[in-house]
């Protein structure tokens, strides 16, 4: 009768074994990997996900910034991590043009990870010195095809997005215009508004308050739609390129086998999240406008950014190994 009981006791002990470590699994901190250093754009807005998210999910989310490599030592973090769900990354745009930038990864950028979703996006915006006698895009246009190689535009650094935008438009609109790389934006805005760098490409949050000051004049938008942070500046569409289009974007992705039922529960949590009124105003603070998108959608968006600014990389001869 003992042995009996002894038996019982362990069936039940294995049948439960599985829930057990479910609901201790369940009670981890969940991890968001962060590649860059605390106090930039994509470490603020992650702080502000992963507080929104704790509460959603009812547990703990920690934030660790795993700096180095532009973003990709993180991502290789995750990339390896167990897909129980308590490892994520939460990646920027540069995630997948680093797929082009560095060719020694040690992780696929599509294949390694599986989206929870979008969780933000930061239009762009073509910038010129006031000192320059276009008004509008055309004008720039056709001003600097009849100055072929004698104008520069700034980038924050080689291979960064205001980089990647202005080699998207020297294709887009035939012209040749040349790179001057700083240290940063905040290193080429001077230089930008004296005039010794025409113009540059950057994030609407960074350029609004010299819009607005009239030290620099804005262009065009890089989005589809206008941005209500300018109205009345029109897209790149309007202004003759209907297929331009960039944005910054801030997606959580998960390591590849994670389970379909985990990464649903994030991304309902997400939903929650991107219509969320304080989270939208605090994003708006960044120049960023929340969005969802599922799962699927988000991961067949990153694929279409790797396979874009792929190209923009190899006939721009890029290479940051």
């Amino acid at each position: 009768m003992q042995r009996i009981f002894e038996k019982a006791a362990l069936a039940l002990a294995l049948v439960a074994m599985p829930l057990w470590a479910g609901v201790a699994c369940a009670q981890q901190p969940l991890r968001m990997m962060v590649g860059f250093p605390p106090g930039g754009t994509t470490d603020v807005i992650a702080r502000l996900v992963a507080q929104r998210l704790g509460g959603e999910l009812s547990r703990s989310v920690v934030v660790e910034n795993r700096a180095g490599a532009s973003g990709n030592l993180a991502a290789a973090t995750v990339a390896k991590a167990d897909p129980d769900g308590n490892t994520l990354l939460f990646a920027p745009s540069s995630h997948a043009t680093n797929a082009s930038l560095y060719t020694n990864q040690s992780f696929d950028t599509v294949k390694s990870f599986r989206a929870v979703g979008m969780v933000a996006v930061t239009p762009y915006v073509l910038v010129v010195n006031p000192g320059m006698q276009a008004t509008n895009l055309r004008d720039f246009v056709d001003y600097l095809k009849r100055n072929p190689g004698k104008v520069e535009f700034a980038s924050a650094s080689p291979g960064t997005g205001q980089h990647l935008a202005a080699e998207l438009f020297k294709d887009e609109a035939g012209v040749d215009i040349m790179h001057v790389p700083y240290k940063g934006s905040a290193a080429a805005l001077p230089d930008l508004i004296a005039g010794r760098v025409p113009m540059m490409f950057d994030n609407i949050a960074v350029m609004l308050p010299h819009i607005q000051q009239g030290t620099v004049r804005p262009l065009a938008i890089t989005s589809k739609t206008r941005s209500r942070f300018l109205p009345d500046t029109p897209t790149m569409a309007e202004s003759g390129y209907p297929d331009f289009e960039v944005l910054g974007w801030f997606t959580l992705l998960a390591p590849a086998k994670t389970p379909d039922a985990t990464v649903q529960a994030y991304n309902d949590a997400l939903k929650k999240i991107s219509a969320d009124p304080d989270f939208v105003a605090q994003l708006a603070k960044l120049g960023g406008e929340a969005v969802a998108r599922t799962p699927a959608q988000a991961d067949a968006y990153i694929a279409e950014e790797v396979d874009k600014w792929g190209k923009v990389i190899r006939t721009a001869h890029i290479n940051l190994n």
